[in-house]
């Protein structure tokens, strides 16, 4: 039997293979772009539970210090400020917002611990140790969220790139997400002295 390709059945595979590639390529960065979606959504999670330990922190170590007035409106502020910052399409610049924001709060929350550090009965008191230890289990939990997030952003920002599915990315409007980046001078050891 002798089979003949004409033009008309030539074009067809050339049409069902460039529908094939546009649908399995838009899905693919749609999956990927979901992915990264629901990577911040864990991150914003775990910042949400530290937040939600700094009313009880504030509030045990007050009991304690009640005049360390500055240091609790400071925390309260910080608190404030890094729960108002919403974080819509994941742009380097909104993400950077959100860090810095969260690292004010880190700093604000690092000098109420430190003031816990100076009493010696706070210290001693159950319920600040157990807040101190979950505000400790949720640091670490933003570590890892925050990790996974940017190997979540990073699969999906190499598709974006990467030839061909870049130029399916340029089409449907598909753009580059942005990661979490060390705070400004965490390069630098901090110096301790005694």
């Amino acid at each position: 039997m002798d089979f003949k390709l004409n033009s008309k059945m030539i074009l067809g595979i050339v049409v069902t293979g460039l529908i094939l590639f546009v649908w399995l390529g838009y899905n693919s960065l749609v999956s990927k772009e979901e992915k990264a979606t629901s990577a911040w959504a864990q991150v914003e999670n775990v910042y949400q539970r530290r937040a939600d330990l700094i009313p009880n922190l504030v509030a045990t170590v007050k009991g304690y210090a009640a005049h360390e007035n500055e240091t609790f409106l400071a925390v309260t502020e910080a608190r404030n400020n890094a729960t108002s910052i919403k974080v819509e399409n994941l742009s380097k610049d909104e993400i950077a917002k959100f860090q810095k924001a969260q690292d004010g709060l880190g700093q604000a929350l690092g000098r109420l611990i430190a003031i816990g550090e100076a009493y010696p009965d706070l210290k001693a008191s159950d319920n600040f140790r157990d807040l101190q230890a979950q505000l400790e289990s949720s640091e670490n939990r933003i570590a890892v969220e925050r990790n996974k997030f940017n190997e979540t952003v990073r699969a999906y920002n190499v598709a974006t790139r990467r030839f061909p599915s870049n130029i399916l990315a340029s089409i449907f409007g598909f753009e580059m997400k942005g990661y979490f980046t060390a705070a400004e001078g965490a390069e630098v050891a901090p110096k301790v002295e005694f």
